[in-house]
């Protein structure tokens, strides 16, 4: 287990922390760290930029990755825009969700909503190398459905 160093900002005060909330699960629940008492309105067909009230430090070597809430988009049709976007380890900044609203009615958003969720990975380096050629694979440059329906 990693500890990834969370710098709560004002606006965060009295929020929970981002925690797992399960032995196993993969992520931790992004909350809105709206005024409370204010509500943020996403329209259909809207997105808007919602912050969750922390920066953090992530180690060189892991990414955060901010994905969907299953039940949000199943229920009401609202998910990440980006999905899933990217924290890189050098960003500092305060931690915001893209949301989109791809259901038929406005989605409200309160203070502590749950909104999304935070993965924590490791990331690879690489370096790209030009080369004249490729090796052969029996797939070759088909894609986009070459290997199938759908």
């Amino acid at each position: 287990m990693i500890v990834i160093p969370l710098q709560r900002l004002p606006h965060g005060e009295g929020l929970p922390l981002p925690v797992p909330q399960t032995a196993h699960a993969a992520g931790a629940d992004l909350l809105a760290a709206i005024t409370d008492g204010e509500e943020v309105e996403i329209a259909p067909g809207e997105r808007r930029l919602v912050p969750c009230g922390f920066a953090m430090a992530l180690p060189v070597g892991y990414e955060a990755q901010v994905r969907p809430r299953s039940g949000l988009a199943l229920q009401h049709g609202v998910t990440v825009l980006n999905a899933p976007g990217t924290i890189d380890a050098d960003y500092r900044g305060e931690v915001k969700v893209i949301l989109i609203n791809l259901g038929a009615e406005t989605f409200i958003i309160r203070r502590g909503d749950r909104i999304a969720q935070l993965v924590v990975a490791p990331v690879t380096g690489f370096a790209f190398a030009e080369a004249e050629t490729l090796d052969d694979t029996g797939r070759g440059g088909g894609g986009f459905g070459s290997t199938g329906r759908g």
